[in-house]
């Protein structure tokens, strides 16, 4: 199968086909609703041949559908029809979610992404499981995401949130017991030292992932539910 994945950002709407090397960027923002993305990425792709879709979305996606609306781009996005949109199968996920799934090598593994909040998901035996870790009670009434986000990367200042990811990585890891956890996400680069059983991601594994979408030896717990 050939495979259109579609990683949707809060900046650009990154775009890959499978046997294509080149992704394409398409700028996006507050202003950038589901149709907008559609037909950009219908300019930007003419020609391109594909069997079915996966998108990475950048909020909670409940049995393949988003359920709220994305926080840095224009509304429009729940309920939308992506399968009637594109005339083919679609799949949507999480964007951590994909990208976990393309950063996979087996056994137990967490996801966590570093950007605007707090991306993560659950891997155990090539089965997906998208979680929502960020907003959980961490320190002082506030979640997780509030000591790892991107504003407060400048409100602590790196000396600060490079302990609180580490000292969360690690809870996280014990927590629901994963063999290793593995970085991702915009600001992962700017960790220094990792803690032990953790690696660094590469966001182009978000590609890979959407691909693994639609391979019978990975499957999603919420697949499990839709009909």
């Amino acid at each position: 199968m050939r495979i259109l994945v579609i990683d949707v950002g809060g900046t650009h709407v990154k775009v890959l086909v499978t046997g294509r090397k080149q992704r394409v960027e398409i700028p996006s923002g507050p202003k950038m609703t589901p149709a907008k993305m559609l037909a950009a990425v219908r300019a930007a792709t003419t020609g391109w041949k594909y069997d079915a879709v996966s998108i990475g979305y950048p909020g909670a996606v409940v049995h393949g559908r988003p359920i709220i609306e994305p926080r840095h781009l224009g509304s429009g996005w729940v309920g939308f029809d992506f399968n009637k949109a594109f005339s083919r199968p679609v799949k949507i996920v999480n964007d951590a979610a994909m990208q976990a799934l393309g950063s996979y090598q087996g056994g137990r593994m967490l996801f966590l992404g570093l950007g605007t909040g707090l991306g993560s998901a659950l891997i155990v035996k090539n089965v997906l499981e998208p979680m929502e870790l960020a907003h959980l009670p961490y320190k002082k009434g506030r979640s997780y995401e509030n000591y790892v986000g991107l504003a407060d990367l400048k409100r602590l200042g790196k000396k600060k949130w490079r302990h609180h990811v580490n000292k969360i990585v690690e809870q996280l890891k014990r927590a629901v017991q994963a063999d290793y956890v593995v970085i991702g996400g915009g600001n992962a680069r700017l960790i220094k030292k990792l803690p032990p059983a953790t690696s660094l991601g590469d966001n182009s594994n978000a590609f890979k992932g959407g691909d693994r979408l639609w391979q019978k030896l990975y499957s999603s717990t919420q697949e499990r539910f839709v009909h």
